[in-house]
């Protein structure tokens, strides 16, 4: 069974969330994820990391296919998420 890992910076995001559509629009995402670790598209400057886009949103992760883990990394908008991430 494929394990979560949830990163601080992501937990801390997370509990950021007011809208409850957003907070659903998240788990739905992060379901498919789990049902399918490789479906995120690459990030350019980090090939280990992938994205999803959850309007006006991103959600970063990686998947480690060996030891069967998926690393829940951070979760904001596009244009904080990638400057907090150089």
């Amino acid at each position: 069974m494929t394990e979560i890992i949830r990163r601080p910076e992501f937990e801390k995001a997370i509990k950021k969330i007011k809208d409850s559509k957003t907070k659903e629009r998240v788990k739905k995402q992060i379901k498919k994820i789990i049902e399918s670790p490789e479906h995120g598209d690459f990030i350019k400057y980090e090939k280990n990391e992938r994205k999803i886009y959850i309007p006006p949103f991103r959600l970063l992760y990686s998947y480690n296919k060996r030891e069967d883990k998926i690393y829940l990394i951070d979760f904001d908008k596009r244009d904080k998420i990638y400057k907090k991430r150089r």
